[in-house]
């Protein structure tokens, strides 16, 4: 048996995690010291495991204890998504590369459609699908893109550099502020809703393209004044971090 302590230097869960996870009953170590110290089993450190892939699959905390406590949970199928797990993240480097890049082939659309004829963005677009059409996030794309209109798609398009405008106006102060870090978050959400579920992981992706050149950063120094992109990203990688 380990202690609460040993536990969370195995798995990298913090103790208080662990903690809150006994508190909710959704995972009560097995046994206790005569000290009343938690002590875990290896069937306790399983039933963590299967915790952390259902969080690593950003499933929340109360639908986590409604699956494994329902008799109906198949611990073979939970082994299964772990493989599959397993077999993502051996790839993440280049599927994070691939996805940012969809993201903005799509993305510098909505920087700036003056940039862009209509044949050049259906261009980036059929390029988009095709390097990650199959990801929630483009098909949360699609749904959300679908009934908007040419002027719609523009007013976004022109809200969106606003916020950068904004981000500009602060250029130069402490991206880790709190001005610059309710802009990060003001982006995040604005994203979120017009376009798909923008996560901290999507959102550095982002900021590093802000700041990476190429169109997104000629498009943003233009409108909000250079330097812009590259504080964006400063503020960004804060608030990730």
């Amino acid at each position: 048996m380990m202690t609460v302590r040993e536990v969370s230097k195995l798995t990298g869960v913090s103790v208080r995690t662990l903690q809150y996870y006994d508190k909710i009953g959704l995972l009560h170590p097995s046994n206790h010291s005569d000290a009343g110290y938690r002590l875990y089993t290896e069937s306790d450190l399983e039933r963590l495991q299967q915790i952390l892939l259902f969080r690593e699959l950003e499933f929340p905390l109360k639908d986590i204890r409604e699956i494994m406590g329902s008799p109906d949970f198949d611990k073979s199928k939970a082994l299964d998504q772990q493989i599959t797990l397993l077999k993502l993240k051996k790839d993440h480097l280049e599927t994070l590369i691939t996805f940012a890049t969809g993201i903005k082939l799509l993305g510098v659309s909505y920087m700036d459609f003056s940039a862009f004829d209509r044949n050049r963005l259906d261009e980036y677009a059929a390029q988009a699908k095709a390097a990650w059409g199959n990801s929630p996030e483009y098909k949360e794309y699609q749904e959300k893109a679908k009934n908007r209109t040419h002027a719609q798609d523009q007013i976004l398009s022109e809200q969106c550099m606003m916020i950068f405008k904004e981000f500009g106006k602060i250029k130069g102060t402490d991206p880790s502020a709190e001005a610059a870090q309710a802009l990060v978050m003001k982006l995040q959400s604005f994203f979120t809703e017009h376009f798909y579920h923008c996560t901290d992981q999507i959102l550095s992706g982002l900021g590093k393209m802000y700041a990476g050149g190429g169109e997104f950063t000629k498009n943003i120094d233009e409108y909000a004044g250079k330097g812009t992109a590259i504080f964006v990203n400063e503020a960004i990688q804060t608030y990730c971090s």
